[in-house]
C-alpha cells in the first residue's frame, strides 16, 4: 500500500469525500479519546482503498459532517464498528447504512466472538501486524512515523478480508445471517440511547419503589444535563451511587444534603439547589404517572428454565459452529421464562430474534419447551458426555 494521504484542511477532506462517495466499500476505523469528556473526542479517521489510505487529523478539520454524510454513500468495512458508529451517531445523527463488521464475519466462521483485528489478520492474511501504539495520545500532534504505520494497519487490510471471508460465508450459507447482523449496526436507531429508561442502569434501581423512581429520573436527567453541557463524563458531575443516595433520601432543603457522606462540598455549593429541585420534580410527579418498578430478577425456579435453555442453545450452537452468546442472547431466555409464552407465535414474537436465528432455535426450543423434545446426556458412562437434544416425537 501506498503512502498515505494526510487530510488536515477543507479542500483535502472534500477530495477524500468525492472518492469516497464513488467507492463500492471502503475501509473505516476511528481514535478517539473517551476518558475526560461526556462523550468520545474524534481524533483521527482512517480510511482505506484498495490502492491505499487516508488518515483525517480530526483536530485540524474539525467538521467532518462532509465525511459522515460521504460514508453514507458506499459499504463500509471495519471491525468492531460499533464504537466507531457511535460517534458518527453522537456527532451527526448520521450512521452508515450499509456495514460490514469483519468481527461479526468471523464470529459466523468459527473464530470466536471477541477476535481481535491483529488475530484475524494473521489467520487470514497471514501477516503479523505491530500493536505498539495501542495506548498512544493521539491528541499530540505532528504523527510520529510509527503512529502513522499504526494507523494505516488498523484499516490496510479490512478489504482484503472482506474478500476473503465473504466467499466462506456464502459457502456456508451465512452470508445473509452476517449481512442481518450487520444491517443493525448500520441502524441509527441503534444508537439513540431511550432517556426515559436511563435511570434504570443505576445499581440499586430495582430495589426502589416507585416514587423513588420517579426522584431517581429526575436526578439522572439534571446529571446528564449537567455533564453535557460542561462536556465532562457523568461520573465526575455525580457517582452513581450519590445518585442513588440523594434518590432514597429524598432531601428538601440544602442542611439535608450533609446526610450523604460521598457528596462533597464543591458537589453541594455546585449543584445544590439544582439537586433540590431535581427531587422537588420527582416528588410532585403524579402516582400515575411514576415509573414502573422494574421486573425483579427470576425466582429459582425460572432461573433454573432459563439454564436449562441455554444448555439447549449451547447443543444447537456447538452443532452449528457458533458461539452460543451468538446465537441467543440471554435477555431473550429470560423473557421466555418470565412470560411463559403457550403458543408457538408467541412464542417466536417473545424470542424477538432475527429470521436466521429463530431459523436454527424456535423449532427445537419450541418442541423442549412443549414436552416434545429432550435434552439428553450421552457417554457419561464411558467419560466423553455430550449433551444431545432429540425430538421424543420422532419415530425411533
Amino acid at each position: 500500500m501506498t503512502a498515505p494521504l494526510i487530510v488536515a484542511d477543507r479542500a483535502a477532506l472534500e477530495r477524500l469525500c468525492a472518492r469516497i462517495s464513488e467507492a463500492d466499500r471502503v475501509g473505516l476505523d476511528t481514535e478517539f479519546h473517551a476518558e475526560r469528556t461526556y462523550s468520545p473526542r474524534l481524533m483521527v479517521v482512517q480510511i482505506a482503498f484498495h490502492d491505499g489510505a487516508a488518515i483525517v487529523d480530526a483536530l485540524a478539520v474539525s467538521d467532518l459532517r462532509k465525511l459522515a454524510l460521504a460514508l453514507t454513500h458506499t459499504t463500509v468495512v471495519g471491525h468492531a464498528l460499533s464504537a466507531d458508529l457511535k460517534i458518527f451517531a453522537d456527532r451527526f445523527d448520521l450512521v452508515p447504512p450499509r456495514v460490514f463488521d469483519t468481527q461479526v464475519a468471523a464470529a459466523f466462521l468459527g473464530y470466536g466472538m471477541q477476535i481481535s483485528l491483529a488475530d484475524l489478520v494473521r489467520g487470514v492474511c497471514n501477516v503479523r501486524l505491530s500493536k505498539s501504539q495501542t495506548v498512544s495520545d493521539w491528541s499530540a500532534r505532528p504523527f510520529s512515523q510509527r503512529q502513522i504505520e499504526y494507523l494505516v494497519d488498523d484499516v490496510a487490510y479490512l478489504l482484503r478480508l472482506f474478500d476473503a471471508l465473504t466467499p466462506r460465508l456464502e459457502e456456508l450459507g451465512r452470508y445473509e445471517w452476517v449481512y442481518e447482523e450487520c444491517a443493525e449496526l448500520g441502524d441509527i436507531e441503534r444508537y439513540h440511547i431511550d432517556e426515559r429508561r436511563a435511570y434504570l442502569r443505576i445499581p440499586g434501581a430495582t430495589r426502589m419503589n416507585r416514587r423513588e423512581l420517579g426522584i431517581l429520573n429526575e436526578l439522572v436527567k439534571l446529571r446528564d444535563r449537567v455533564a453535557r453541557e460542561r462536556d465532562l463524563p457523568v461520573r465526575y458531575i455525580l457517582p452513581d451511587d450519590v445518585v442513588a443516595g440523594l434518590a432514597l433520601l429524598k432531601p428538601a432543603q440544602l442542611d439535608d444534603l450533609s446526610q450523604l457522606r460521598r457528596l462533597d462540598a464543591g458537589m453541594k455549593r455546585q449543584l445544590g439547589v439544582a439537586i433540590l429541585g431535581a427531587v422537588a420534580r420527582g416528588q410532585a410527579v403524579d402516582e400515575a404517572d411514576l415509573p414502573e418498578r422494574p421486573s425483579r430478577p427470576a425466582a429459582p425456579a425460572r432461573d433454573a428454565l432459563v439454564s436449562f435453555m441455554s444448555a439447549a442453545i449451547a447443543e444447537i450452537a456447538r452443532d452449528a459452529g457458533l458461539p452460543p452468546s451468538l446465537l441467543v442472547p440471554r435477555a431473550a431466555l429470560e423473557r421466555l421464562a418470565r412470560e411463559v409464552p403457550r403458543e408457538r407465535a408467541n412464542f417466536e414474537r417473545t424470542l424477538a430474534l432475527q429470521p436466521w436465528r429463530l431459523s436454527l432455535v424456535a423449532d427445537p426450543l419450541w418442541k423442549l419447551l412443549s414436552g416434545v423434545g429432550a435434552l439428553k446426556i450421552e457417554g457419561y458412562a464411558i467419560g466423553d458426555p455430550k449433551v444431545r437434544l432429540s425430538d421424543e416425537s420422532a419415530p425411533q
